[in-house]
């Protein structure tokens, strides 16, 4: 690595440690109903929702009813947003008079946003009118944030109380959430992008002439129906528009990663310079990383919440240093022609295919093992086109549940699952009952764990064993041999773990992937909440157990090394075969000659 990207890396860390207490100290406020300034403000409207949606703020429900409310709710929001895209041509907001998606695409978005993943099948910019954008994906992009932060806050309710049989109201925890956390700093967030020059506008798209006409071939069809290539000469471009700041930014701050356009964060309208890179990449880790400390202070031991983000920060670093590392090396077989890649002490050099020069390698790569390591998605340079170690990165992360910081609320809540197991596995190792902040961890709690950890590895493996066993699957890829094979797990992987990036190298708008990867999105999100959810009811409702002199401690260093050991050998034991088959043998390919 270089100087520039260590101190890249540095500087993100400096800052975003700087932000976890404050801002994990205020959402522990708000989830607790503290009388602090903002809920004292917005105290009126809150309660006028409560009233509007027949809801009883101080009734608090059992695990059973606040999941059930939970996937209600989604799957309201889902028929809601396949609704509006298929009405979309006609309603208001949509100057450009595009019509509505076919409906295996339109069932593959509903399903993506309401699940915080944002897979993107389609070309945003030239498929969603204004309207569709905002009151369908927008409006999702908080709402599946949000649903992500309340069952982390049950789970941390599950190990704080005892001897309870509720562990929230999922309406309040939903409504405060939106209401105190995600609208006021996405609004911070998106004044800030605008004052860097992110658009927000209702404008139609602009027609503007070029300096020069610009010659290309593109695919056309000829009279007899079949598909030619023909060149074509343009002197003018079309420049899309719209309200795209106040997406933005809600789509990093909530881990969602939709992009406005097709080229996501590497368009200078989402993502215009280094300084709004950053930004975004703040946004991205801010929930995620306080919600640790949102943690510590609701189970009465900060200490606690310290230990899972240094378990973080401990698996992202080396993360982020082999992925910088790969793309700095560049390319062997361009090195072999003569091409100079090599990168300097200051300047990024090596594999520049598929970034932005503003960004170079340094902002690039953390963008990536960021966007990947939460549950983001989002995407500032082609992954597609990163070297096979490089590209490995982002699949790993994925590979690892997402619990390097993980999405907003989904990070913390996994991670907690596998502090669970693994303090179960040390329990088993020296003989005693496991126990985990005062709470013995039994039969029903390591069954929902390996529920909620074992669901994303069905869906990934399975999923792209039956794509590359159909011709539909195999008509995707657009890369042979293990390029072309880590083209489908990526897809699966992304889905199943509801990020949504891609290799993008992959015809993924087919009814096969609309369909198959709607459904790992689906499942992949909701059967781990529901055994979370079963996991924070069963805890909550047992007896605490006083600290003795066999306790294991957990915010300690040992912890730390138990909960990432878990973690990896996890990772590790189901994913380094297919691994194997894609990224590695391409890298043992490519390094060969």
């Amino acid at each position: 690595m270089t100087a520039q990207s260590w101190g890249l890396l540095a500087l993100f860390l400096a800052i975003a440690l700087l932000c976890v207490r404050p801002f994990g100290l205020y959402m522990a406020q708000v989830m607790e109903g503290a009388p602090i300034w903002p809920v004292r403000v917005g105290g009126a409207l809150e309660r006028l929702i409560y009233r509007l949606c027949g809801v009883d703020p101080a009734a608090e429900t059992g695990w059973k009813r606040y999941a059930v409310a939970l996937l209600v709710f989604n799957a309201l929001g889902a028929l809601l947003l396949y609704a509006l895209q298929r009405l979309q041509f006609y309603l208001p907001l949509n100057p450009q008079h595009l019509p509505g998606p076919p409906p295996n695409s339109a069932f593959n978005t509903a399903l993506s946003f309401v699940t915080n993943t944002n897979w993107q099948s389609y070309t945003p910019e030239t498929t969603m009118g204004y309207l569709t954008q905002m009151a369908g994906l927008t409006v999702q992009n908080f709402l599946s944030a949000a649903t992500g932060i309340v069952v982390a806050v049950a789970l941390i309710r599950g190990l704080a109380r005892h001897s309870a049989r509720t562990i929230g109201n999922f309406w309040v925890d939903l409504t405060r959430v939106t209401l105190y956390v995600l609208l006021p700093i996405a609004a911070v967030i998106a004044i800030a992008l605008v004052s860097q020059g992110v658009i927000q506008n209702f404008s139609a798209y602009k027609t503007v002439s070029l300096l020069q006409p610009v010659t290309y071939r593109q695919q056309q069809v000829n009279a007899a129906g079949q598909p030619v290539m023909q060149t074509v000469t343009t002197d003018e471009q079309t420049l899309p528009m719209g309200p795209v700041a106040s997406q933005e930014a809600i789509k990093e701050l909530g881990t969602n990663g939709g992009g406005f356009f097709n080229a996501n964060s590497a368009h200078p309208y989402e993502n215009p310079d280094a300084l709004t890179n950053l930004i975004e990449m703040l946004a991205i880790v801010l929930i995620p990383a306080a919600l640790t400390y949102t943690f510590g202070h609701m189970v009465g031991d900060t200490r606690q919440g310290w230990a899972v983000l240094a378990a973080m920060i401990i698996l992202f670093v080396p993360l982020y240093a082999l992925c910088n590392h790969a793309e700095q090396l560049g390319n062997p077989r361009l090195s072999a022609l003569g091409v100079n890649q090599t990168a300097s002490r200051l300047q990024s050099g090596g594999n520049m295919e598929g970034k932005e020069v503003r960004f170079g390698i340094s902002g690039s790569t953390l963008f990536a093992t960021l966007a990947t390591a939460t549950s983001t998605g989002a995407a500032n340079s082609t992954y597609d086109s990163y070297m096979p170690l490089g590209g490995m990165v982002p699949l790993f992360d994925m590979m690892l549940g997402e619990v390097v910081f993980g999405g907003v609320g989904s990070g913390l809540y996994s991670m907690l699952i596998f502090a669970i197991v693994g303090i179960f596995i040390a329990g088993l190792m020296i003989g005693r009952t496991p126990e985990y902040l005062g709470k013995k961890i039994e039969a029903f709690e390591i069954k929902m764990s390996s529920i909620a950890i074992l669901v994303m590895p069905a869906l990934v493996l399975v999923g792209t064993a039956v794509a590359v066993s159909v011709p539909a699957g195999r008509a995707g890829p657009l890369n042979p041999g293990a390029h072309g094979f880590s083209e489908i797990l990526y897809a699966f992987t992304s889905a199943a773990n509801n990020n949504g990036s891609a290799f993008a190298g992959i015809s993924a708008d087919t009814r096969f992937y609309n369909i198959a990867l709607g459904l790992a999105m689906w499942i992949g999100r909701f059967w781990p909440i529901a055994a979370v959810l079963a996991v924070a009811g069963s805890l909550a409702a047992k007896k605490r157990i006083p600290v003795s002199a066999g306790t294991m401690p957990t915010h300690g260093p040992t912890f730390i090394a138990l909960l990432i050991g878990t973690v990896l050998l996890v990772g590790a034991l189901t994913f380094v075969p297919a691994l194997a088959l894609g990224p590695i043998v391409e890298h043992l390919l490519l390094w060969s000659h």
